[in-house]
């Protein structure tokens, strides 16, 4: 089979090769997925790049987590019905060496989700980070029912569906940040009720503001190092920051500020779900998709031959979307 790959950390277009290598075949408890689709995330450039460390985890590396395909043989113990099942793909590259940029993967069957017939390949391949960091960000702690939720970077890959997803699941108010103009119309249309343009206005003042000086309950953060002190202030007392990612590996928060206010901040990191927390979110978003109730925004759909192109195109941060390859 066709697959791209690195055995050292660098530059795109000096280290991923496009190349045959075996077809694997699944192992007990196992499937096999003939992949149609892979899916580009920050965590798979910042891996190849070495911006996680120079150290390669395995001696070949198999990039990407995120993946969308069909069900094409099974292991031991495994239904032989889901052959023909099409299905997305969660971790796929997580502690593995080898992930989607390939034309068909094993992997554990519970990694692979049955991808409703009536979700596009494409969107499949966005589910496993974007997807489902943004719910859980939302469902976490007991959910956003009612509360006025602050998504920092609302058009982004996870933001523009963490904004819709405290749409769907009952925010009283949703406010997000963009940076264009362009970004600020996609985040409406997810269902955004405040947009504000960081680059033009004060975050802060819109959100007292929009919030009768109340603040926020809730702030989704992609930049916890970048916003920290932006949500300081817009968090009410008692609040809660839940935080996804970061700009920069080191950060510092102020103790006294923080505390006097007795807010929380939650980190986590989709990869490491709990099986619980996992199954709720896969639940809720297999729901979502069957009614057709969420927009995908894909930016960049590439042929894998394109990998290092894709690699650069997530890797300049000037792509709004999610970005794709194509096995077909």
């Amino acid at each position: 089979m066709k697959a791209a790959y690195y055995e050292q950390t660098g530059l795109a277009e000096q280290v991923l090769v496009v190349g045959e290598v075996p077809d694997p075949q699944p192992a007990a408890g196992e499937v096999r997925v003939r992949l149609e689709w892979s899916g580009v995330n920050p965590s798979d450039v910042k891996a190849r790049s070495g911006a996680r460390g120079p150290a390669m985890p395995f001696p070949r590396v198999i990039p990407h987590s995120d993946g969308m395909g069909v069900i094409d043989a099974v292991g031991a113990g495994v239904d032989p019905a889901r052959c023909g099942e099409r299905v997305w793909l969660w971790n796929a590259a997580w502690g593995r060496p080898f992930g989607t940029a390939a034309e068909c993967i094993c992997l554990p069957e519970q990694q692979a989700v049955p991808l409703p017939a009536n979700v596009p390949g494409e969107a499949g391949a966005c589910l496993g980070i974007p997807a489902l960091t943004a719910l859980h960000a939302v469902l976490t702690d007991g959910g956003v029912e009612g509360q006025r939720v602050l998504v920092a970077g609302g058009a982004g890959a996870v933001g523009h569906y963490a904004v819709q997803f405290a749409h769907l699941l009952g925010a009283q108010q949703v406010l997000t940040t963009v940076s264009s103009p362009e970004k600020a119309a996609l985040a409406r249309a997810a269902g955004a009720d405040v947009v504000i343009d960081y680059r033009t206005e004060s975050v802060v003042e819109r959100v007292g503001e929009e919030t009768q000086g109340r603040g926020v309950d809730r702030v989704i953060e992609v930049d916890v190092a970048a916003n920290a002190a932006i949500d300081m202030e817009v968090v009410r007392p008692d609040g809660q920051w839940v935080v996804y990612g970061s700009g920069a590996r080191q950060f510092t928060l102020p103790f006294f500020p923080m505390i006097a206010r007795n807010f929380g901040v939650r980190f986590f990191i989709v990869y490491h779900l709990s099986d619980v927390d996992r199954r709720r979110a896969v639940g809720v978003l297999t729901d979502f998709l069957r009614r057709e109730l969420l927009q995908h925004n894909i930016a960049v759909k590439l042929p894998l031959a394109s990998i290092a192109e894709a690699h650069r195109a997530v890797e300049s941060g000037a792509v709004t979307g999610n970005v794709v390859l194509s096995m077909g």
